[in-house]
């Protein structure tokens, strides 16, 4: 066996028995290699492999730490209470564990942390340069949007590139939301001083997510498109046009993209790879105006790049490889057919209830009558998200993604037993 390898192991035991527990520090690279004693190099190597199985984590200029998830669960007798009451999420959006090769993406995973020398510098604050080329292709041949790579700027999450917006456009004061179902969104807008609406053109940023327009999954017809292109060029309107769920238009016919419809013009497009790989991987990106890149081209001093550096080096080789195309294929089946079932089972139990599948496939949504309070959900171990209950009638959406193919039913019995009540 390496030696590497029985530095890795020796930690690992340590960290699976629980004498090195969640938020421990492991001893530096220098100090580990006295204290065992070997080379710098083989603690270098046994540590990458540490993180890439997901037992530390790294923090720049302080260390590697023991993750949560990688120490041993505690005994029924140790656990005070459950983490959550919740057995069956209709509500988050979370992936199960056969939406997604984790194998596979740990090897790219390692295969990233043996690039050693590229992990020992600070990421591009605008993204790694091999990445943002893959992109360019990507987003070209799924979207038709065209995009030289030194306009794409790579963060951890939409809501990191929502602060560089926010600094990039301090010239505008209004934004104007669909609805008031993204928060967070408004609140950052909100914290730089801008006016925040909903439903409202008359507005200096237009927020909208086309395939995926409000709560309901309703997908934004060619018409509006070309309606909201338009009056946006007329009224010197700066369009974000995120694009969440796109690759999930199972009941619409896939309909072309804002930036490409306006030329590119006064349109920001922001993509994200939380739904098509998992959401752990929180890397998203934007395609900035050419104003708006010369404008981050200066400013860039003033802005640090979030996202995980080995996760883009292991992001570009994957589409490089073509297995996000495969992967969207595969996760396009698999919610397909949960959120058909998860309909057909709820229209069978549900029969005075107005069932159906939203317009992207992804959410199943019930009108019905219901006057009871919507903690009950919770307390049957089961979550959905609730539009609205007015009038003894609710307006529910399910998401089904979070849940196995066969716990379905079991859930649908506990809707029912909840809603005929």
């Amino acid at each position: 066996m390496k030696k590497y390898m029985e530095i890795y192991n020796y930690y690992k035991d340590l960290i699976v028995s629980n004498q090195l527990k969640a938020g421990d520090r492991l001893p530096s690279v220098r100090q580990a290699s006295k204290l065992l004693p070997v080379s710098k190099t083989t603690i270098q190597n046994a540590y990458f492999e540490l993180q890439a199985d997901g037992y530390v984590i790294s923090s720049p200029k302080s260390g590697y730490y023991v993750t949560e998830q990688s120490s041993a669960p505690l005994s029924k007798k140790t656990r005070s209470k459950p983490i959550s009451n919740i057995k069956y999420d209709l509500k988050s959006g979370d992936a199960d564990e056969e939406s997604f090769d984790l194998k596979l993406w740990q090897r790219y995973i390692k295969s990233a942390l043996r690039q050693q020398d590229r992990l020992l510098s600070y990421g591009d604050v605008q993204g790694e340069e091999d990445l943002r080329e893959a992109l360019s292709d990507y987003i070209r041949t799924k979207r038709n949007v065209s995009a030289s790579p030194d306009r794409i700027v790579v963060g951890a999450g939409v809501q990191s590139l929502l602060h560089i917006l926010c600094a990039l456009t301090k010239d505008r004061k209004t934004v104007s939301f669909p609805d008031k179902s993204f928060v967070q969104g408004m609140g950052i807008f909100n914290d730089y001083g801008y006016d925040v609406k909903t439903k409202d053109k008359d507005a200096d940023i237009i927020y909208v997510s086309p395939s995926h327009m409000t709560s309901y999954g309703n997908v934004m017809p060619i018409k509006r498109r070309l309606e909201l292109v338009n009056y946006s060029k007329e009224h010197g309107s700066l369009v974000i046009e995120d694009d969440f769920d796109s690759d999930f238009l199972y009941q619409a016919k896939p309909t072309p993209s804002l930036y490409a419809l306006s030329s590119s013009q006064n349109v920001i497009y922001m993509g994200s790879f939380s739904n098509v790989l998992i959401p752990g991987i929180r890397i998203s990106f934007m395609v900035l105006t050419e104003e708006l890149a010369g404008r981050f081209e200066m400013q860039r001093h003033r802005f640090a790049q979030a996202a995980s550096k080995t996760e883009q080096i292991a992001l570009c080789q994957y589409i490089r490889d073509g297995h996000i195309n495969s992967q969207a294929r595969k996760i396009r089946r698999h919610y397909t057919t949960k959120a058909k079932r998860l309909c057909d089972e709820l229209s069978a139990a549900l029969p005075n209830a107005n069932v159906e599948l939203s317009e992207n496939g992804l959410q199943v949504k019930i009108q019905l009558d219901f006057a009871i309070d919507a903690d009950v959900f919770e307390k049957h171990g089961i979550s959905v998200n609730i539009i609205n209950i007015d009038n003894k009638k609710a307006k529910i959406t399910l998401t089904p993604s979070a849940v196995k193919a066969e716990d379905i039913p079991k859930a649908v019995e506990i809707l029912k037993s909840i809603l005929t009540q």
